[in-house]
């Protein structure tokens, strides 16, 4: 079926929209290599606009990126914006948007995170921060990136969570907006810092929080910040 047409202005301000996002999506790929979370081009950024996903291109430093490189496919994976191959993380960022209310995925190799996947099964409850992600954060069990294996273990660790582990490989989370996206991202590589950092002193052992002392704090996060 052919889709509808549009009067000039509604096109130009979908156009607009597209443009502003984008650069948006740019800005916050460029933040993660800036704040240490990748190396390269080794992560992933992506953000829904209704029925079209746009999404870092493959193997392209983000410093390079420009309003030209606008990269978009649809729910399906095909692309319909921009000549650029979109990046090959694609897999976990399409099964995110079909199955949560996602607006924004940030994928990443960050350090400590990465360091935690191969150690544990869960993060321990270091900090009640894990309550903004809906609770203990858990690990996916290693796949080849790229794959639809991949994606479904991402989706059974994301269940009830905006943000999980990748075992050998890095971290994903989602959010409403980028901005949310990215600061659950940076409070996710925070947390296994904080673990890595208490659990190598030598003779101790970090206290933990209990299920219950984390609801609690997820309870009042959800009130957290400015009402407009």
């Amino acid at each position: 079926m052919a889709e509808p047409r549009r009067n000039p202005a509604e096109a130009e301000d979908i156009r607009q929209e597209e443009a502003r996002l984008w650069a948006e999506l740019v800005a916050t790929a460029r933040r993660t290599v800036a704040d240490g979370l990748v190396v390269g081009t080794s992560g992933n950024v992506s953000a829904r606009l209704g029925d079209l996903v746009l999404v870092t291109p493959t193997g392209v430093p983000y410093d390079r990126l420009t309003p030209g490189d606008i990269t978009g496919v649809d729910i399906t994976g095909r692309r319909v914006l921009g000549t650029l191959a979109p990046t090959s993380e694609l897999p976990m960022h399409l099964a995110v948007y079909r199955t949560t209310d996602a607006r924004a995925v940030v994928h990443t190799h960050a350090v400590h995170a990465t360091a935690v996947s191969t150690l544990v099964d869960e993060l321990p409850l270091i900090h009640y921060m894990a309550g903004a992600l809906g609770g203990p954060v858990r690990v996916a069990p290693y796949a080849t990136y790229g794959t639809g294996e991949l994606a479904e273990h991402m989706l059974r660790a994301l269940d009830g969570r905006s943000g999980c582990l990748l075992r050998n490989h890095g971290t994903i989370t989602y959010g409403a907006t980028l901005d949310q996206a990215y600061d659950r991202t940076a409070q996710l590589e925070w947390m296994c810092r904080l673990w890595l950092t208490a659990s190598s002193v030598p003779g101790l052992t970090p206290s933990l929080l209990s299920e219950a002392q984390l609801a609690e704090a997820g309870e009042r996060l959800k009130g957290y910040g400015q009402r407009r």
